[in-house]
């Protein structure tokens, strides 16, 4: 499995920005091949936190941008700051 972890700072609508990313980018992200997981965090302080989980890393490259187009279409202004990206193969889990 293959994971992605974004770090958003300066997120200005917390509560709006849950709601967009859980009406419309989830659906987008679960056509994506191999999906298995993913959650979208308030982190507190205008920090928000996204992880995708994925079978390979060709999906979680695919997400990543799907992420970056819908974040630009659709939340440029609640998250407008780019996102820090952090990707790698799972090597234990739960």
């Amino acid at each position: 499995m293959y994971a992605v972890v974004r770090r958003y700072e300066g997120v200005t609508d917390p509560a709006e920005a849950g709601r967009v990313v859980n009406e419309e980018f989830v659906p987008l992200l679960g056509q994506v091949e191999g999906f298995v997981a993913y959650y979208w965090v308030d982190a507190g302080g205008g920090v928000m936190l996204s992880t995708s989980v994925f079978q390979d890393r060709a999906g979680a490259e695919q997400s990543t941008a799907r992420a970056s187009d819908f974040v630009r279409d659709r939340l440029a202004t609640l998250l407008p700051n780019p996102p820090q990206v952090t990707a790698g193969e799972v090597v234990a889990h739960a």
